[in-house]
């Protein structure tokens, strides 16, 4: 080497050839993989972990860290690059391997073909387009909010910035451009989106589809926006700009940086980059015609980037000196935040004991909103916001603080009719320290609908987010089948790690947030109705509740047993009362929760379904998830109606006569498959 060689300029230009090799050495090693991006960012990814991020690889879980939340997941290569060179333990060469492998024979590997959250260096599972901005919003909240309550002047024991980077595309999903809106009208100025514009998309060049002047869509969100016009080459020009954005304290900055899809290999610049191995000649144009045995990076680049790992390990442990003498001063601050960075489980036992059903109020939504403010009132951890229907799902109360951007400290978010990035922030607010925080997220069922990719990855990413949904089912009335939703729910009931809990009543209810609460690696959707029932359910238990389903109503040699929740269950329970006096001996199983449920024992559940041939469930959903256990549904075949709630059950034979009917009916025919009645 040369003593120029030495200098920082000629070590990034070393560095980010170096990165461009390794990704295009992935991407050959089983045939291909998305290193398009990833060549072309090698630049980007100098400039961040080498000159400006704070992190400490022998320490990854380091509170106080800078966190990096790649949107654009399909360059999984190029973190996985930096994470192996910069000391990540979790990410040997060998481990490097992996990606793309076929994993036959239960072959395991670090590295798949998106990044995922249980990973050491990895903040949150990334794949589909624009979740990772709504996470990374969500962690800047975080931050701020936690900031906001422990900070003391001297004592900034809540600190680093959250970094994520885009492509074109994240910035066309709609999950990103709510979640932009949030984060400008919040200005969190703790949030550097680095926007890897290199116009290219999947299909071709991006003036195909977009052709907006994206900085003054941003600007008009509340963003400051930055120009690197050379991302290809000039790292220092990127960091200027990162440090730039740092400076900034009245909003996020998103830094618009020109790079090269593919850069210097044959596709450069074309669609064809995006994914797809490269050629021989591509690793010789990348090398400058050296050669050079696949999967080996340059000594000094390990070296160059250690740096960097020392200067976090340092940065570590003036943090924790600070830690130290913050404890000193502020006791009872500093053990509350550090119970919190622990992610230490709540005392619900204590907690609970204290939450009673409201005694004044019958509605569904208005018993839960009550029992929601008991509960909010004794955990700081919670944080909660809705999508402009927080009057109506009824959880608002008058001492609440709105956390908005003259009050940090406020743990009520108002996120406005953009039910994707609540529930894509709510993901990044529980993932910004796990155990730290428990977003709550609140709209009708039905417009969880819009909101379903994100709650699916806050599910995904085994995060512990409570999603309150009301108005959930044809007694939602007058408003139509446009918000009756009666076939949503089958959506949240079969999603892996997702908690659907729907309660009859107050008792219930509380059950649904011990649950809900109980759960630190699982997501919970707790439906309610809007209204009171007609015929309240008698004989409810939040104890037996907390099992998912248990004996409501028992009867000596029963015929038939019928399973309900939610504000079905009181019709269920007076139909089965006149069915019984009619001759037909009829048991009632209240079952709020099918996933807790089915996670008891056997003789449990066997016990609580009885033996009667004849089981039939009762709800105004499409029934798709009761085949399960049932012999027979009784439920939605179409979409509801435009008109009163007790006109619904009238009209759809879900009342007590209409159950009372269909059952009737039911045992003059064989038991037979499972069908609808």
């Amino acid at each position: 080497m040369t003593k120029d060689s030495n200098s920082p300029k000629s070590l990034d230009v070393i560095a980010t050839r170096e990165i461009r090799k390794l990704v295009m050495d992935l991407c050959r090693q089983n045939g291909g993989g998305h290193g398009g991006s990833a060549v072309g960012m090698a630049g980007i990814a100098v400039a961040l972990w080498k000159h400006t991020m704070v992190f400490n690889p022998a320490s990854p879980a380091w509170f106080a860290r800078d966190r990096f939340v790649l949107s654009n997941g399909h360059a999984a290569t190029l973190q996985y690059c930096m994470l192996h060179i910069t000391g990540y333990k979790q990410f040997t060469m060998d481990q490097l391997r992996g990606y793309g492998h076929p994993k036959p024979r239960g072959y395991e590997t670090v590295c798949f073909a998106h990044p995922e959250i249980e990973f050491d260096g990895v903040e949150f599972t990334t794949g589909p387009l624009g979740q990772g901005i709504a996470a990374a919003v969500g962690m800047a909240i975080a931050a701020k909010q936690l900031a906001s309550t422990y900070n003391k002047p001297s004592f900034p024991v809540v600190q680093g910035n959250i970094f994520c980077s885009t492509g074109d595309g994240c910035l066309m999903e709609g999950v990103a451009i709510e979640a932009m809106a949030i984060a400008g009208r919040l200005a969190l100025d703790n949030l550097i989106l680095i926007y890897d514009n290199n116009d290219v998309t999947c299909d071709g060049p991006l003036d195909w589809i977009v052709t907006e002047n994206t900085n003054a869509k941003v600007q008009a969100m509340g963003w400051h926006t930055i120009d690197v016009y050379d991302g290809d080459h000039n790292v220092s020009a990127m960091v200027d700009a990162i440090n730039l954005a740092k400076s900034y304290t009245d909003g996020p900055t998103m830094i618009n940086i020109r790079t090269t899809i593919g850069y210097n290999t044959e596709k450069a610049g074309t669609a064809g980059a995006h994914h797809g191995t490269f050629s021989d000649g591509d690793i010789i144009r990348v090398l400058d015609g050296a050669t050079r045995p696949s999967h080996f990076v340059v000594p000094e680049v390990y070296e160059y980037f250690a740096e960097a790992g020392r200067r976090g390990a340092q940065a570590q442990a003036d943090w924790e000196d600070l830690l130290q003498d913050y404890s000193s001063v502020y006791p009872k601050e500093a053990a509350e935040l550090k119970s919190r960075i622990e992610g230490k489980p709540l005392d619900l036992s204590t907690i609970m004991k204290s939450v009673s059903v409201p005694e004044n109020l019958i509605a569904a939504r208005e018993v839960d909103g009550d029992i929601f403010n008991q509960i909010f009132k004794q955990i700081p951890h919670l944080f909660a916001g809705g999508a402009d229907l927080w009057g109506a799902n009824k959880l608002g109360a008058k001492d609440h603080v709105v956390f908005d951007k003259n009050d940090y400290s406020g743990r009520v978010v108002r996120y406005g009719i953009r039910e994707h990035a609540m529930a894509g922030v709510s993901n990044g607010i529980a993932a910004y320290q796990p155990g730290a925080f428990i977003p709550i997220t609140a709209t009708f069922l039905m417009f969880y609908l819009y909101a379903a990719p994100a709650v699916r990855m806050g599910a995904l990413n085994d995060l512990q987010v409570i999603h309150v949904a009301t108005h959930d089912s044809f007694q939602e009335g007058q408003n139509g089948p446009t918000h009756q939703p009666v076939e949503v729910d089958s959506l949240f009931r079969a999603m892996p790690h997702m908690q659907y809990i729907r309660p009859s009543s107050g008792e219930e209810i509380i059950a649904a947030w011990m649950l809900a609460l109980g759960a630190p690696k699982k997501s919970s959707l707790i439906s309610v109705a809007r209204d009171a029932a007609e015929f309240p359910p008698t004989g409810t238990c939040r104890d037996k509740a907390l099992l998912g389903g248990y004996v409501l109503s028992e009867v000596e040699n029963a015929q038939v047993t019928l399973i309900s929740c939610g504000s079905a269950l009181g019709y269920t329970q007076q139909a089965a009362a006149k069915l019984t006096n009619s001759g037909i001996p009829t048991r009632v199983v209240s079952m709020p929760s099918i996933c807790v449920f089915e996670a008891q024992s056997e003789s449990y559940k066997n016990g609580v379904l009885g033996s009667a041939a004849r089981i039939v469930s009762v709800e105004e959903y499409v029934p798709t998830v009761w085949a399960r256990f049932c012999s027979a549904s009784i439920g939605m075949k179409t979409f509801g109606y435009s008109a009163s709630g007790p006109s619904n059950y009238d009209r759809f034979g879900m009342d007590v006569e209409g159950i009372f009917s269909k059952i009737t009916g039911y045992m003059n025919q064989d038991v037979g498959r499972w069908r609808i009645l």
